[in-house]
């Protein structure tokens, strides 16, 4: 029988020795995406920002972007952004709200019906149109950040009593790490942030936390079994003993998000890709941020299995 092994069975590779090195990429990646936010900002989506969505197939074989945007622009509705979406006959419009009424809302998606209808025919198709009210994206922005916070109290508590507090600690610093560069990749890109975002993010803290639980098990396991070896050698050890496991699920992971990202469409194409990034960036934070903090947290064995501490 042929199998395949990403990784060796044994593995020695010296994870600590590089930890300060990935301190200073990640301090440094996550100051500049805490930058990003206030200064580029999020691009966010009509979930959070409110207004009008419509999603139109045009007739032909592409879709005359330039005329649309002339045609939509001289209707004094404010700002109106057409993007591709999909295939080239498809365009996403957006359109800023115009007030709290809903029949001015109703109104402005009737004109811009009728104007692409007269300007390029009867079989434009109108396949989706969203509003989205100010109440609404307020309470939904609100509502996606409580979200993420009680995630991560959560989380804290959880790994606090089943470990240590130097654990708790350790991991909800790698999940605050992984959230804002997500966010800044976002900020960076211009991707749409909106709902489906927040659910990513929500996934990505799972995914990160399960990575981490699965090392962290294992050096609870060795603090007990190995009393006299020093504890950058143990963190090594934990961390190559479970590193099989953690990249074999991070591959088989982005696997299937690449197909998704590939075929899945523009739909779900944003959502896909905060996965992909929360994987790579969950992965890696599980080895080289949470894991080597315990170095600095000062983790112990339990009372009277002390070992020398060597760095």
């Amino acid at each position: 029988m042929i199998s395949f092994r990403l990784v060796p069975d044994r593995t020695a590779f010296p994870f600590l020795r590089y930890r300060n090195l990935a301190y200073v990429v990640s301090a440094v990646l996550f100051v500049f995406a805490l930058g990003l936010l206030p200064t580029k900002g999020l691009n966010l989506g009509i979930d959070f920002q409110g207004g009008t969505m419509i999603e139109v197939r045009m007739p032909g074989d592409a879709a005359d972007l330039s005329g649309m945007r002339t045609t939509l622009g001289g209707l004094g509705l404010g700002e109106v952004a057409l993007q591709e979406f999909g295939a080239p006959t498809d365009v996403l419009i957006r359109m800023e709200r115009q007030s709290d009424d809903e029949a001015e809302q109703l109104a402005a998606v009737d004109l811009v019906k009728s104007s692409l209808i007269e300007g390029y025919g009867e079989d434009v198709s109108f396949r989706r149109v969203e509003f989205v009210g100010p109440k609404v994206s307020g309470e939904l922005l609100w509502a996606g950040t409580q979200a993420v916070l009680y995630a991560l109290i959560a989380i804290l508590i959880y790994i606090w009593f089943r470990f240590e507090w130097q654990f708790g600690v350790g991991a909800v610093i790698a999940l605050v790490h992984d959230v804002v560069l997500t966010l800044g990749i976002f900020s960076l890109l211009g991707l749409e942030f909106n709902l489906a975002t927040v659910a990513a993010i929500l996934t990505i803290i799972g995914y990160s936390l399960n990575d981490t639980v699965v090392v962290y098990d294992r050096v609870r396991e060795n603090l007990r079994r190995y009393k006299s070896l020093s504890m950058p050698a143990l963190l090594n050890q934990s961390l190559n003993e479970t590193l099989a496991r953690t990249l074999m699920t991070s591959l088989t992971t982005l696997i299937a998000l690449g197909a998704l990202f590939v075929f899945g469409g523009p739909v779900i194409r944003d959502f896909t890709f905060a996965m992909i990034w929360g994987v790579v960036v969950g992965t890696y934070s599980s080895i080289f941020i949470a894991t080597p903090l315990l170095l600095q947290l000062h983790v112990r064995r339990p009372a009277g299995e002390e070992a020398v501490q060597t760095s």
